[in-house]
């Protein structure tokens, strides 16, 4: 009933970031910038736990991120059991650590799907933004995903410094044999909103992307699916984030912090429940940090009275958080929003080349301890 709270679903959605560590230091990174600040990681016990109590509830779908989940050394174990309950597990990576025997082991253990991630097509540019030299242990990954036929997944996060190799991206994602792509534009959390004034492209360079994306996707027919995510601030309506907060994501962070969705720890005034503390029934049905958000009570002017709230859930609460101060405002990438040329104003400056001449700040433990201080 509108204005209120609707009884949740199951968490059809599950995300494991089972640690902050990671090889590679991306200036897009979506990790919260204190990441280093991070509790101890969950054991091997609470994840299997944690893993037993969501599928009870429902949940269908697994995903296991990071950081680099590939760090954890019981990672076999956890897909071994995600797999004896019934899910369907993917794992996203960097592909660091992935050597033959691992992946051996994971598609023994039961793993369903390989995520893996490029930052270019080139290794000069690859090794630039990951501020790392893995190029070329990328592409060897990439052929013992296909060795051990593994649907190859690729993942290549776009923005100003690599959008204008979209062209060159799918060629290398063909070279590879892979069946997906997705080319994501970069969404503004994390180490990414720190350095959103180097990262925002130009509605040309969108424009443009878009296109050579069509013209390869028309060449490649059926044999590869390409997804692209157009960038949030060049649209006119927001995306229906998580289809709602608290409807059917949940993210277990490494300390075992439970969020409505992967940036959400950044929300002021929630008491974010832990796995450590509380079960997945509780924390996903009783929690008031997962239902402040559910229904549309919570929504104020022009969304709550807005046709199109049962369609996009007043978009992104974080991205309202980020620009205007108030998670509960409409989100500024609607042209409906009061706060609407917060993110035009954003997109005229990237327009006008950004912040170019300003350093990025890489994702490592140095720089998160310092920016958390």
């Amino acid at each position: 009933m509108s204005g209120t709270a609707p009884q949740p679903g199951p968490p059809l959605w599950l995300l494991l970031e089972l640690t902050y560590r990671c090889p590679l230091h991306c200036a897009f990174c979506y990790n919260p910038l204190d990441f280093a600040r991070a509790g101890r990681e969950l054991d091997t016990e609470d994840w299997l736990r944690v893993l037993r109590e969501a599928r009870a509830l429902g949940a269908v779908q697994l995903g296991l991120s990071g950081g680099e989940p590939l760090a954890r050394e019981d990672l076999e174990t956890i897909v071994a059991y995600a797999r004896q309950l019934g899910f369907y597990t993917n794992l996203i990576t960097s592909g660091v650590g992935l050597t033959e025997p691992r992946i051996a082991a994971l598609k023994a253990a039961g793993l369903d799907h390989i995520q893996l991630s490029f930052q270019d097509s080139t290794r000069q540019m690859n090794d630039f933004l990951s501020s790392t030299r893995t190029f070329d242990l990328k592409s060897k990954v990439a052929a013992l995903i296909k060795k051990y036929e593994f649907p190859m997944v690729l993942n290549v996060v776009l923005h100003r410094l690599n959008i204008g190799h979209v062209e060159a991206i799918l060629g290398m994602a063909e070279r590879l044999g892979a069946e997906y792509v997705e080319l994501a534009n970069t969404q503004y959390y994390g180490w990414a909103w720190h350095n959103r004034e180097q990262l925002m492209p130009s509605r040309a360079q969108v424009e443009r992307a878009e296109a050579a994306t069509r013209e390869f996707r028309q060449r490649m027919g059926a044999r590869m699916q390409i997804f692209f995510v157009v960038p949030d601030y060049f649209e006119r309506r927001p995306k229906a984030c998580m289809r709602g907060l608290g409807s059917m994501f949940l993210t277990v962070t490494p300390d075992g912090t439970a969020l409505p969705c992967h940036a959400a720890r950044m929300l002021p005034g929630f008491e974010f429940p832990n796995v450590r503390s509380s079960s997945v029934a509780q924390l996903w049905i009783e929690s008031e940090a997962f239902n402040r958000f559910r229904g549309d009570a919570w929504m104020k002017e022009p969304c709550r009275s807005c046709a199109e709230k049962t369609k996009d859930f007043g978009g992104c609460r974080c991205q309202a958080y980020l620009l205007t101060g108030d998670a509960a405002n409409a989100d500024p990438v609607c042209d409906l929003s009061p706060y609407h040329s917060l993110v035009t104003d954003a997109v005229a400056r990237a327009e006008r080349g950004g912040a170019e001449a300003k350093p990025l700040v890489f994702r490592n433990v140095e720089n998160s301890a310092s920016l958390s201080r």
